[in-house]
């Protein structure tokens, strides 16, 4: 495919890189204020990013791995297969497990979330509630019985 590339005047920082296959090397770079809009980056690698105030929105983001990450303050949310409603909505449809490990989420809230089949193991529950339960006492009642 021809490459519609358009590169603007000498005082607009703009590139557009439209409707073409192309592989960007982007290295020591500010691209703050840019726009990605349908596009593929199947099996790309970023490292060493700053991507604060970022928003990935309809989007598969099947086996991403995220490692070493800053998530302060990250809102993470309507994630799963697409509801009843969405053009691509599958009944049939199941969400493949995420799997968290050695992430700090002291703080964090889950609300609304289907946690059915979640495994919690080698986890510091101090503080931990379920439903205003403490998580800990609820263990040692477990226990003790």
């Amino acid at each position: 495919m021809e490459s519609k590339s358009t590169f603007g005047q000498a005082d607009d920082n703009r590139v557009r890189i439209l409707d073409t296959t192309k592989i960007l090397e982007v290295k020591c770079s500010d691209i703050s204020g840019s726009e990605f809009t349908q596009f593929c980056m199947n099996n790309s690698l970023i490292t060493d990013v700053s991507a604060t105030n970022v928003k990935i929105s309809d989007a598969n983001l099947s086996d991403l791995e995220i490692e070493g990450a800053q998530l302060g303050g990250a809102f993470i949310h309507n994630i799963g297969m697409p509801p009843v409603g969405h053009p691509m909505y599958n009944p049939e449809a199941r969400q493949r497990p995420l799997k968290f490990e050695n992430c700090d989420l002291n703080g964090s809230t889950i609300t609304n979330c289907d946690l059915s089949n979640v495994q919690i193991t080698d986890c510091n529950l101090n503080g931990f509630m379920i439903e205003g339960i403490a998580v800990e006492d609820l263990l040692k009642a477990y226990k003790a019985r």
